[in-house]
């Protein structure tokens, strides 16, 4: 008798109608096979195999080069489920608009069957995927980005508790390109792009959409975060989870190369962009990294940036949409202070100085997370690790000190619920548009973000000794403009607060917005950094956090009355400590 799964794949076949159908063991050999395909009909390019050995080039169709957050939707029976920070179509509506996309989509191609685990192959918190895919790209990149093949063959058995994904290039065509999932059926289409975050399917669409419904109906959750060890001189090692927007230096946080090593404060990298995090029988929360791979932004990636994933992508890592320089080595903006001559963009034309960027802006790296020199030897334990402070961070120019800890689990929700970035000038030619992305997840939240909060505080109720919860900003610009924090190495020095505000033995301040630290209580050996700048630096302004205040309750109306109760007792608490600093 058939497998569900055989069964599914049965059905996706009649419907896109491929030349063959190949089932991903994961094995070198395979991976081989593919290699070898994708260099014959130019998929790949062969980059210098000497310095860059097992290394190739992707170019991406021109108009298929990053989410297209516009076509991706959440198709839920109730309009409100999906909430309003999401597009919605009816379930029904969605399949009678993208099935006929299908129709027929894989003639002439192959049809890969590609089985994966999201987490440790061991973990009893991971969960099966099945990506239908006919790129081989796909194919071969979601074998470095999860645990591909025989080995989730194996675990799933005869079982049906798997997240389908039917995936077809098509012609890639963004009118006909839709991103569409059914969390009440566990289900994903994606048509029309090969980018991987719309075409890796395992990653923010199984990863986050699909599980963040998941976990709330199960009691865990999934989120956007890096997460990341920090080592002390004693050698214990406490893990933290930190949630970034974009361009907020969150891989080179996860992966960073501490400042204080000398002092023997080392960061250990878990992963660098999900977390999914249960409570333990001790009531602690564990975190596993569902990945096995780094899918990373390359520009502006370099030695002083990001060591260790320099080095990590040496070796065995597909690039997309980075240019090539005359040696054929990958090479994009920001990585050395000079372009090279004789550069080759990102589309496969010539390049010269002064003209577009030879590298996308997003064009990417894909690299298994073993290879990283900082890689935590206890990246993949099955219980996952302990998560002692949970961070959320934005780029704000001039409201946000460097650091605060929020004073309790509620207060914290509402502190990560309420984080925010201001747009730069090089990105929209307006300076300073906030814009508000609750715990980094704006995007991929599967369901109402307001019922998103209230799981987040039901979370918190159900601990036996929550995270402690903190907000950094390592953007705040002084009046020059100039950025008032080295960052990069030197946020170890935040880190190292954290770990002794957690371990009840370093000194803070109260402020209406949290504890903020005392001068005395940062580590600032070898930091030429004046006492004025490091007053501006965790300086809380109550006029300006008044108007964020303001700010706030009208993004809170959003939510309707799906907004927890407490957020808005946050809120009023927020005003009447601003006001009673100011009546004073």
């Amino acid at each position: 008798m058939a497998t569900p799964l055989e069964v599914w794949v049965e059905e996706s076949a009649k419907l896109t109608k491929p030349s063959q159908i190949v089932w991903c063991d994961g094995s070198a050999e395979e991976n081989e096979r593919l290699t070898k395909r994708m260099l014959g009909d130019g998929t790949y390019i062969a980059l210098n195999q000497t310095t860059y050995p097992g290394c190739y080039l992707h170019r991406s169709n021109p108009n298929d080069v990053a989410r297209t957050e516009g076509l991706t939707f959440i198709c839920t029976q109730e309009k409100i489920d999906a909430g309003p920070t999401n597009n919605w179509m009816a379930p029904a509506d969605a399949k009678e608009k993208v099935r006929p996309l299908f129709d027929g989509a894989m003639k002439g191609r192959t049809m890969y069957v590609v089985p994966y685990i999201m987490g440790p192959a061991a973990s009893p918190y991971s969960k099966i995927g099945v990506e239908i895919t006919d790129s081989p790209y796909v194919a071969a990149s979601m074998r470095i980005m999860s645990r591909m093949g025989k080995v989730a063959l194996d675990r799933l058995g005869s079982s049906d508790d798997f997240v389908p994904g039917l995936h077809s290039i098509g012609d890639l065509s963004p009118d006909r390109r839709f991103i569409v999932h059914f969390p009440e059926e566990k289900l994903i289409w994606s048509v029309g792009s090969g980018y991987g975050g719309n075409a890796l399917l395992g990653k923010k669409c199984f990863a986050l959409r699909i599980a963040s419904w998941m976990a709330r109906e199960q009691g865990w959750m999934a989120e956007h975060m890096l997460i990341l060890g920090l080592e002390d001189p004693s050698g214990k090692v406490t893990y933290m989870a930190a949630a970034f927007p974009s361009a907020c230096g969150k891989t080179n946080l996860a992966m960073m190369v501490s400042a204080l090593e000398s002092e023997g404060y080392r960061v250990w990298t878990v992963g660098d962009d999900i977390a999914w995090m249960h409570i333990a029988p001790d009531g602690s929360l564990r975190a596993v990294n569902p990945e096995a791979g780094f899918f990373g932004v390359a520009p502006g990636t370099n030695s002083r940036t990001n060591p260790n994933v320099i080095k990590a992508i040496r070796h065995d890592t597909i690039f997309t949409n980075t240019a090539m320089t005359e040696s054929r080595e990958p090479w994009w903006e920001g990585m050395d202070a000079t372009p090279p001559g004789g550069l080759t963009d990102w589309k496969g034309d010539s390049w010269s100085s002064g003209k577009s960027p030879a590298a996308h802006p997003n064009s990417r790296y894909t690299v298994p997370a073993w290879q990283s020199p900082s890689i935590s030897p206890h990246w993949e334990d099955p219980e996952g690790l302990p998560i002692s402070a949970l961070i959320f961070g934005g780029r704000r120019a001039r409201l946000a000190p460097l650091v605060y800890e929020s004073h309790h689990w509620q207060h914290g929700v509402f502190v990560g619920a309420t984080m925010a970035s201001e747009t730069t000038a090089a990105a929209t030619g307006t300076v300073g548009v906030t814009r508000r992305d609750p715990m980094a997840m704006l995007p991929f939240c599967g369901y109402h973000m307001g019922d998103y909060f209230r799981h987040w505080l039901e979370m918190g109720s159900k601990l036996k000794n929550p995270p402690k919860i903190f907000h950094v900003n390592w953007f705040r610009r002084g009046a020059d403009g100039t950025f008032l924090w080295p960052g990069y190495g030197e946020n170890v020095r935040v880190l190292k607060w954290m770990l002794h505000r957690i371990e009840g033995r370093a000194g803070a301040s109260e402020t209406p917005i949290g504890y903020v630290p005392t001068v005395s209580s940062l580590t600032l050996d070898g930091l030429s950094i004046s006492r004025d700048t490091l007053g501006e630096l965790l300086a809380v302004h109550p006029s300006d956090w008044a108007e964020e205040e303001v700010a706030i309750a009208q993004f809170f109306e959003n939510f309707g009355d799906r907004l927890p109760h407490a957020m808005r007792d946050e809120q009023k608490a927020l005003a009447s400590r601003l006001g009673a600093l100011t009546s004073h």
